[in-house]
């Protein structure tokens, strides 16, 4: 992420937004530094493109103030806010061709016609345009209209670039091929952008930091390793990962702790707690060697990888395996995982809880190697 050195290029201060009874934005605050991808992350409904459109001048704030390279723009129009924005919809004029298309806007604002031709032409050799400035937007790809929407953005050159979820029409295929080339361009240019989107993976590949939203409100701001590595919530840690972290009820009794699979280790946590564990961090061990018993319920084979799903007593859970596995419904399955890939969570909080998790992986990782935790009848777990 670019070095945090004088105003940031977009600054939001506890900004909130209502449609009547509904809260949109709930009072968030952030700040997207000079050059730097942040992406807005989140399922549909929880504020991001609200927040987007305040940041553009597009919404009114009820409350709070944004501020762009330390100018308060919260009652300026979009104008006036010197940033530039791609839309979902490539919004493109059908009667015009690409070139026109392009500069539509430095020919409102009525730049010179040569630097509009100067800009158009550095633009185009960007965004792999140049050799298609003369045709209308019904003789191109979805990939290449939304290049036209990009290459219009860059031409106006401001430094900020808000980006509301441009690649949803685009199909697997392409959405690829754009994420590379929209990173590049924004590194490319320095320019900083603000990215919407629901799609993880995109938020994953792209993005310097990610703020991710949930019901409106902040549910973590951070990089993508640390997002993925250290899910704050449980919120965080379903949502991020695909499959998803698996998330499974222990139930505490006096000095020990239940496992789904009903046997207990000797541990003692205050309250109920969810036991997280992502589907790639499980592997399959010879019986008697595991942490957790299973039964397998069924097996998605995907070329490079499989994905089985089994339970846990009554809780679900998905194992993430290389390749073809021999696996198959109903077969009996013991697990195990590495000690820092276990994650720990309030089950009334929803919260992180690393103390816990420190306890719990010290209780099971002792009954690995031979520690004194009690199955079903008394004797060792493993």
């Amino acid at each position: 992420m670019p070095a945090d050195s004088g105003p940031a290029a977009v600054e939001a201060e506890a900004i909130r937004k209502t449609w009547g009874d509904a809260v949109a934005v709930d009072g968030i605050s952030f700040r997207a530094e000079s050059g730097e991808f942040l992406v807005l992350l989140g399922p549909s409904g929880c504020g991001k493109s609200t927040t987007l459109r305040m940041v553009a001048g597009l919404e009114e704030s009820d409350s709070g103030r944004i501020l762009i390279e330390g100018r308060d723009v919260t009652g300026r129009p979009p104008a006036e806010r010197q940033i530039s924005m791609v839309f979902q919809s490539y919004a493109l004029f059908p009667h015009l061709n690409v070139a026109e298309n392009i500069v539509f806007g430095l020919k409102v604002r009525r730049v010179p016609r040569a630097e509009r031709d100067e800009r158009l032409r550095r633009v185009a050799e960007l965004t792999g345009l140049s050799a298609l400035l003369e045709r209308k937007p019904s003789q191109l790809s979805g990939g290449q209209r939304q290049r036209v929407a990009l290459a219009r953005a860059v031409v106006a050159e401001h430094p900020i670039c808000l980006m509301d979820e441009p690649l949803s029409n685009l199909d697997a295929k392409l959405r690829h091929e754009m994420r590379q080339e929209i990173r590049a361009l924004q590194q490319r240019l320095a320019m900083t952008v603000l990215y919407v989107t629901h799609d993880q993976t995109e938020a994953m590949s792209m993005a310097d930091r990610v703020m991710l939203l949930n019901g409106g409100q902040v549910e973590q701001f951070a990089t993508p390793d640390r997002l993925y590595d250290r899910p704050d919530s449980l919120f965080a840690a379903a949502f991020i990962g695909s499959p998803p972290m698996n998330l499974l009820p222990l139930e505490s009794a006096g000095e020990s702790v239940r496992l789904p699979d009903g046997r207990s280790v000797a541990a003692s946590l205050s309250a109920k707690a969810v036991l997280g564990l992502r589907p790639e961090a499980l592997r399959p061990v010879e019986p008697g060697q595991g942490l957790l018993l299973s039964e397998v319920t069924a097996v998605e084979y995907l070329g490079a990888d499989s994905v089985v799903s089994a339970r846990a007593g009554e809780a679900p859970l998905a194992v993430r395996l290389p390749g073809r596995v021999s696996l198959k419904p109903g077969d009996a399955m013991e697990l195990t995982w590495d000690r820092e890939d276990l994650h720990c969570f309030d089950a009334a909080s929803e919260r992180r809880r690393d103390e816990w998790r420190d306890l719990l992986a010290g209780a099971l990782h002792g009954v690995s190697a031979g520690g004194g935790a009690s199955g079903r009848s008394g004797e060792p777990v493993a």
